[in-house]
């Protein structure tokens, strides 16, 4: 971990592994029983022994009974999918231009289309831009903006769980992360059917503190583990829930960056809703000093969070695995 004191800025701490796994073969995979927490549970230490054990071993697990209503969980899909099938020049309207925000269409050689993604941010208010908010379906807004209320109160609890399992105080991640000011963001991926099942994402760790995901009913998220490629089952209603690089580097190293991808199906078509959440762009972030001592010295370097983008950005760059566009935000 010597080098990672020094030089870490990289959102996997295993650079040579991820150039292994950048254009994995797809098909190899097993299922796994990724952690399920119930959040109804009334035994809240119990809850946070859950999700921090989760956290620690796995870097990624599912919630359930988390309090987002099942019918406004529809209503999302229900006007993602309506936005998708719209008209091209339609969607063109609130197409990216210079910046990450907006609907784009990625491209295989030839010109045929393997995915579509649609990207903006949900808070705070000051960084909301609704040019790249669909207008039509026209319940796009009112259901966006009632999910983003709720998903925060959801990440606020599970944050909250996992400050009491470092030993600190229920708001420590939530304040780490900028309080009111964290951003969130969404991104609607949208991976049509593929014979070849070659559509999907890279393998990758979130750049940001924590991914709540909503997916359909068709599979295609994967997680590694154990030198191995496992299935993430899908469950209906649940939260996925993924720790990225920065509850790494706030906990230290106590919580796993999970090591993830996607893949499209032969036959169905494929939709999921991540919710990215990140510190404030001008934060300083690294390891909390309650949790780093003599015995336990810093293993991360404290940066700006804009820094550690553009650092890491340009280390992906010299990889030549990720151009600027793809590297702030993966698809899952």
């Amino acid at each position: 971990m010597e080098d990672e004191r020094k030089h870490n800025t990289s959102s996997s701490s295993l650079p040579s592994l991820r150039k292994q796994l950048a254009s994995p073969t797809l098909g190899a995979s097993m299922e796994l029983d990724i952690p399920v927490v119930d959040l109804s549970v009334s035994d809240e230490e119990l809850l946070v022994r859950q999700v921090t054990k989760a956290s620690v071993e796995w870097g990624i697990f599912q919630v359930v009974n988390h309090g987002i209503p099942t019918e406004l969980l529809r209503q999302l899909q229900v006007v993602g999918k309506q936005f998708y099938d719209l008209p091209e020049a339609e969607k063109e309207a609130v197409a990216k231009d210079e910046g990450i925000e907006g609907y784009k269409k990625n491209y295989l050689e030839g010109g045929k289309s393997w995915d579509e993604h649609l990207l903006h941010r949900l808070s705070p208010p000051s960084i909301i831009n609704y040019k790249y908010w669909p207008k039509n379906p026209p319940q796009y807004r009112e259901v966006n903006e009632e999910y983003t209320r709720h998903v925060k109160k959801l990440t606020e609890k599970i944050l909250g769980l996992l400050s009491e399992g470092l030993g600190l105080p229920s708001v420590a991640l939530t304040q780490s992360l900028g309080g009111e000011k964290a951003e969130y963001l969404i991104r609607v991926n949208y991976y049509p059917p593929s014979p070849k099942a070659i559509g999907g994402s890279a393998a990758h760790t979130d750049l940001g503190a924590i991914t709540l995901l909503i997916p359909n009913e068709v599979p295609g998220l994967q997680v590694f583990k154990n030198e191995q490629w496992f299935d993430v089952e899908y469950i209906n209603s649940a939260m996925v829930v993924f720790i990225g690089d920065q509850l790494m580097r706030i906990s230290n190293g106590r919580f796993k960056n999970v090591l993830h991808r996607a893949k499209s199906d032969k036959e169905r078509l494929r939709i999921s809703w991540p919710v990215f959440v990140s510190p404030r762009h001008d934060l300083l972030v690294g390891p909390l000093p309650e949790l780093t001592g003599d015995e336990n010295p810093p293993k991360f370097e404290t940066l700006v969070y804009q820094d550690y983008l553009h650092q890491t950005m340009q280390n992906w760059a010299l990889d030549k695995l990720y151009n600027k566009e793809s590297t702030l935000l993966k698809t899952h």
